[in-house]
Parts: C-alpha cells; structure tokens; sequence
C-alpha cells in the first residue's frame, strides 16, 4: 500500500514537472504580458512533432534534437511575435482569444497534413527507457528525468527573474510599461524575448511530453485545458505559483485514476473548483500581488 502511494506522488509529481513546463509560457504571456496566448500549446505540439521528425527519421541524437527544437521554435516565435500578436497587444481579450484559437486549430490542420492522424511516438534513448527497482518499488527513468527537468527550470527561472538584468527589465516592464520606458528599458525588445522565452519553454515541453501525453493533431487542443486549469490555479504570471499547481494537478489527477478510476477524468476539476472557492485570485496571483503593492 505504501509502494504505491509512493509510486503515484512520484508518477504525479513527473506528470505535474511536465504540465509546468508547458504552462510556465502561457503563465509568461498572460500574467507578464496580458496577451491571451490559447495558441500556446501548438507551439508545444509542434516541438513534439519536430522531436519525432529529428529523432525518428533524421536519427539525430535525443538531447542534440531538444535542444535545437527548442531554439528553432524560440527564434521563430520572435517573427510571429512582432508579425502576428504584436498587433493584438492592446486589444480586448475576446479578440485575442478568437485570433490565438484559430491558430490553434490551423496548427492542427497542418500537423494533421504533415504528419498525418495517427499518433506519433518518440524513440527515446536506451537510458532513459525501463524502470528502477528499489524493493518493491519501480521508477520511471523518463519520468525522473521530467521532474528533474522541472525542478531545474524552476530554479532557473527564479535566479534568472531576481537576479539577472533581463528578468529585472521585465519585472519592470510589466509593472508600468511607460516608466520603464522612460528609464531607457526596450520594453518591445524585452517583451519580445520574454514571449521566445515563453515559446522556447512550450517546445521543451511538447518535446519531453509527447512520450507521456501521447502526440497526434488533437494535442494542442487536449493539453490546453489542462494548462488553462494550471495557470487559473496558481496565477497569472507566478512561477512558482505555477509550479504548486502543476505539481497538485498531477498528483491528483494520477492518484483519482489509481484509486478512483471510475471518477478520475473529473477530479482535478473539482480540485479547481474547490481551489478557486477558497482562493479566487489563484495559489500566487501576480496580478493580486501588484494590486496590494
């Protein structure tokens, strides 16, 4: 009994790493910029489908094929940014939404013309397939490498926010755009790099996701529901925030399946439910934080 608890905090806490990384980009846009990004996990689900085509066909290495997703994706974004959303900064969030789920939906037709509907599945390297075994218990080696990925970005991007000249341009940038720019702050060029960043992140995640959430023209749809439950619950704009909420996501979704499969689909809505009861604003609202300052 106690093996598996174990098991299902560990397989939801992985689970949980992975709908952070994804997340934390959409969180980027619409806490720090206040642009309703609901295009953000096709940019997710092409990472993915590069990973497959890198990996797959083209036998590039796992980590060599990543990494260059994640840069291509984040460089492509700056275009789209300035071309494409840019224009819809100041515009009501009906707008945006309409623009962005359009995008989506073309994203799944390409991706659908591209690759085809059939799910895709990603040749992962010898050393992350298996398990461990200590006792009774066994561990997903790509599982731990989702949450340890996690657990890195979440440190990163806490020192990178607090303690580098990029994340103070930004925090300034999104308290008061027009005193930041009075200060000499590129408020465009920062926004710009902060959306790529957010852009770079949904492409790691799509990447490292695909083996879990499985990779076929429904993803971005699929996976935005769940991002949308992550952002509502931990705050706009809060890595942290973020984090929390991603992490009690996964481990009651994994869990409601394990003990209570026959209401499992539902739970982590009723967990949002009950969150948003107590807690309206989210775990760690950025934008409660600004209005109490």
């Amino acid at each position: 009994m106690l093996t598996d608890f174990v098991g299902v905090i560990i397989d939801g806490t992985s689970y949980g790493a992975m709908l952070f990384v994804i997340a934390l980009g959409l969180s980027i846009t619409l806490g720090l910029m206040g642009f309703v990004n609901l295009a953000h996990t096709a940019v997710a689900m092409f990472g993915g489908y590069f990973l497959v085509t890198l990996v797959n066909q083209l036998a590039w290495p796992f980590f060599v094929s990543v990494a260059v997703v994640v840069v291509v994706i984040a460089l492509a974004s700056l275009v789209l940014e300035r071309v494409v959303y840019a224009p819809f900064y100041r515009a009501t969030a009906l707008d945006q939404s309409l623009l962005t789920f359009g995008l989506m939906l073309m994203a799944g037709g390409i991706v659908h013309y591209f690759w085809g509907s059939s799910q895709q599945a990603v040749r992962v390297p010898e050393y992350l397939e298996g398990r461990w075994y200590l006792g009774d218990l066994s561990i997903s080696k790509y599982r731990l490498m989702l949450l340890g990925t996690g657990m890195a970005l979440l440190a990163l991007l806490n020192w990178g926010l607090d303690s580098t000249r990029l994340g103070a341009m930004i925090r300034a940038s999104v308290d008061n755009q027009r005193i930041a720019a009075s200060m000499g702050i590129p408020v465009k060029r920062v926004f710009m790099i902060a959306f790529a960043i957010g852009s770079g992140l949904a492409a790691l995640g799509g990447a490292l996701g695909a083996e879990v959430l499985g990779l076929d023209p429904a993803f971005a749809t699929r996976t935005l529901v769940l991002c949308l439950l992550v952002v509502v619950l931990g705050g706009a704009g809060s890595v942290n925030g973020t984090f929390f909420a991603a992490m009690l996501l996964g481990i009651c979704d994994i869990g409601s399946k394990y003990y209570v499969p026959e209401f499992g689909a539902f739970m982590i809505y009723v967990l949002m439910a009950v969150v948003l009861l107590y807690r309206p604003q989210g775990l760690y609202s950025l934008v409660a934080r600004r209005r109490a300052a």
